[in-house]
């Protein structure tokens, strides 16, 4: 069996998510299992789960029932990352891996987070927004002396160079982090302006379409009809009859295809939203310096996918379109048309006045 470990073949059973083959004596993915692992492996590093929210969720997701001794035996075992332990010895296996070392790395990270003593009376509160940029692990922050906040690497791919911060001075950082996506106050009012000249003239022009269109496929049917009486009474012959007649069917299609995709536009929510999102643009970093630690997150999570921190400089992934607010404020070039979309991600595209 050392031998065998040491060719890189595990010799046990396959752990779940994986199965024997008899024929070739070796461990292949389960075609049925084996496509959850990974999506299970990246709910738990959200941090959103304990394993036994985990366990519910993989029963309703997909019929699978995991208890939670089983799931924790799972998430902790290199097997799924291409390696393997036999009588105390690491090895390298051949079989197929499920995970990525670094998505390994987070859920490990995640359960040094959960395992921590459960004896503070307040939230950690950046946790899950500051990520390391030296090494790409997660920054996790931890209590000393029950009252004083730290943050520090993970070091979930080993010692790190971060040094360890102080609440504070990460709540000083992140408050520049708003205040570089503020439009100016002009500059919203013309983004308004510009939806509302939309919002306008966007049902005359549909109204005009329509007539435009019913009118084609009046004329159609018309000439239809006209053609069709000639055939009875000899006028035209049965061939030219069919061959004009694919013609114009497929044309009255196609009108009627167009006229069922005309829809009154949707400006008046456009506006709702570009208003939300200029208001929390424009007052986000004055209502930051008055919020506490958990009010500041919850601001932040709102205009953030997450920040990476060296220790002296932030480095903020922007959620849309606040990436594209940031773009413009660092540049002060506000007025672009091609790419500033002030809006959710929709079906209708949207743009800022030129």
């Amino acid at each position: 069996m050392r031998e065998k470990a040491a060719q890189g073949i595990y010799p046990g059973r396959a752990p779940f998510w994986y199965r024997n083959r008899k024929d070739t004596r070796t461990i292949e993915i389960d075609p049925i299992k084996g496509p959850i692992a990974n999506h299970v492996f990246e709910l738990y590093a959200s941090g959103r789960y304990s394993l036994l929210s985990l366990s519910k969720s993989i029963i309703h997701s997909f019929g699978h029932s995991i208890s939670k001794a089983n799931l924790h035996k799972m998430l902790t075992n290199r097997f799924y990352i291409g390696q393997f332990e036999w009588s105390g010895e690491t090895y390298d296996g051949k079989h197929e891996s499920i995970v990525s070392p670094d998505l390994f790395n987070q859920v490990q990270s995640v359960f040094q987070d959960h395992n921590r003593p459960k004896y503070r009376k307040q939230p950690i509160a950046f946790r899950g927004l500051v990520g390391c940029a030296h090494c790409g692990c997660t920054v996790t922050g931890e209590f000393k002396k029950e009252k004083y906040v730290y943050y520090r690497c993970s070091c979930g791919r080993g010692p790190c160079e971060l040094p360890r911060f102080r609440e504070q001075q990460i709540a000083d950082q992140l408050g520049h982090v708003l205040s570089d996506i503020t439009v100016p106050e002009d500059v919203a009012q013309r983004i308004v302006d510009a939806l509302k000249h939309e919002q306008a003239h966007a049902g005359a022009r549909i109204a005009q379409q329509r007539t435009r269109f019913t009118k084609d496929l009046h004329a159609i049917q018309a000439r239809m009809d006209a053609v069709y009486l000639d055939k009875l009474e000899g006028k035209v012959s049965e061939e030219f009859w069919q061959r004009k007649q694919s013609e114009w069917q497929a044309e009255e299609s196609r009108i009627k295809m167009l006229l069922a995709e005309l829809k009154e536009p949707e400006i008046g929510s456009r506006l709702a939203d570009v208003g939300r999102i200029l208001e929390l643009a424009q007052k986000s970093h004055s209502l930051y310096l008055t919020r506490n630690m958990d009010e500041k997150a919850d601001l932040l999570r709102n205009v953030l996918w997450n920040c990476g921190t060296d220790g002296v400089n932030l480095y903020p992934s922007y959620r849309k379109p606040f990436d594209l607010i940031a773009k413009r404020a660092k540049t002060e070039e506000w007025s672009g048309r091609e790419d500033l979309n002030l809006r959710p991600p929709g079906p209708e595209p949207g743009a800022l006045p030129g």
